[in-house]
């Protein structure tokens, strides 16, 4: 008997587009029998970990036949003492991905609607549609959030609100004044998810560091990375910062030893060695300049960006994508977003960026 198992599965799963990362290198290299590829497609940070948390990592390996602590102690301290938090204010998970899985999991029941801006990170829509859940998408403006449709989206359905700040693939961002309104505007039984992915490269005035607001509304849930400045992609290690209340549920819908010894070693390390994310933030400073300069001077317009990427208007992503793909240069089309015209770039070392700007003046 011939069974089809797609009509077997639940319907909210089967009806899902995957994400699609960035192109792997080792992928490019064996399809097309090239070598010395770059990859700028996944924001990686082009320094790489520091060497702390190398050694932090390599430090544990001996013991990989043990299993993890379970209630994730010693990472939960180390963020609790950088944050200035407490402890059972923090859920660990294996990636910030995985932890923005737990608050849809937990909060969010089948037909239960979430509201997302246009053009925000994609790996949320697909969560909440796995779930069962309904996007309410809110129109961006000027690629980035718009406050008011964010507010205006929120129905007798809506149980959580994201906000991806600054928001991922377009690198824009919500300020302090529009962050308040929002948080004042939206209703405390909505919870409120703020995706600070990138907020470790940013030192603008007027950028609201979400942390600080947890006391006064107890329904704001801020969600962090390892994998970004900290270099530590590889190890998936990203946490939430919450009430106590809401921690305690995440916590209890969280799969045992979904953290990993070494990623936790290594996370611990990591914020300790302000040095390597203070020359990670220099040199990711130095080269947005260099790819900005860069791509002035071919006349091509981008997305004002505080990230550690950019998003240019190329007329054609997917072919010019292709295009950089036999040079070499693994960038990122952004079809899935509804930007066909746009490519995204990461901030790579000076000598990536530079033979990146050379192979798109070669097929533009």
């Amino acid at each position: 008997m011939t069974v089809d198992f797609m009509t077997l599965a639940n319907n909210h799963i089967s009806q899902l587009t995957p994400y699609q990362p960035g192109k792997p290198i080792e992928e490019l290299e064996r399809e097309m029998g090239i070598r010395s590829s770059i990859k700028l497609a996944s924001n990686e940070n082009p320094l790489g970990a520091g060497d702390k948390a190398i050694q932090a990592a390599q430090s544990v390996l001996p013991n990989m036949h043990i299993y993890p602590d379970g209630g994730c102690y010693d990472i939960k301290q180390a963020l609790s003492s950088y944050h200035d938090l407490n402890p059972d204010q923090i859920t660990v998970g294996n990636g910030s991905e995985y932890v923005l899985e737990l608050i849809v999991k937990a909060y969010l029941q089948k037909g239960d609607a979430a509201v997302i801006s246009q053009y925000a990170f994609l790996t949320i829509p697909i969560i909440i549609q796995s779930y069962g859940g309904k996007c309410n998408i809110a129109a961006a403006q000027n690629w980035g959030h718009h406050v008011n449709h964010l507010i205006d989206a929120i129905d007798h359905r809506t149980r959580i609100l994201f906000l991806v700040n600054p928001n991922n693939p377009t690198g824009t961002y919500v300020n302090k004044i529009d962050f308040e309104k929002l948080l004042d505007a939206v209703p405390p039984n909505v919870i409120v998810v703020v995706d600070e992915a990138y907020s470790d490269y940013i030192d603008l005035i007027d950028y609201p560091n979400a942390m600080t607001y947890l006391n006064h509304y107890p329904n704001l849930v801020v969600v962090r990375t390892f994998s970004k400045i900290y270099g530590l992609a590889a190890l998936r290690l990203g946490y939430a910062m919450s009430s106590p209340d809401i921690a305690d549920i995440l916590n209890r819908a969280r799969l045992p030893f979904n953290v990993n010894t070494v990623a936790v070693k290594a996370g611990m390390a990591a914020i300790k060695d302000r040095a390597h994310v203070n020359q990670s933030v220099k040199m990711n400073d130095e080269g947005m300049q260099q790819l900005k300069a860069g791509l002035e001077k071919l006349n091509l317009p981008y997305i004002p960006s505080i990230g550690n990427f950019i998003s240019i208007d190329v007329n054609d992503g997917q072919t010019v994508y292709q295009q950089l793909l036999k040079e070499g240069v693994i960038v990122r089309p952004l079809n899935a977003y509804d930007m066909p015209r746009h490519i995204r770039v990461s901030i790579g070392t000076k000598e990536q960026i530079q033979r990146f700007l050379m192979s798109l003046q070669r097929i533009l």
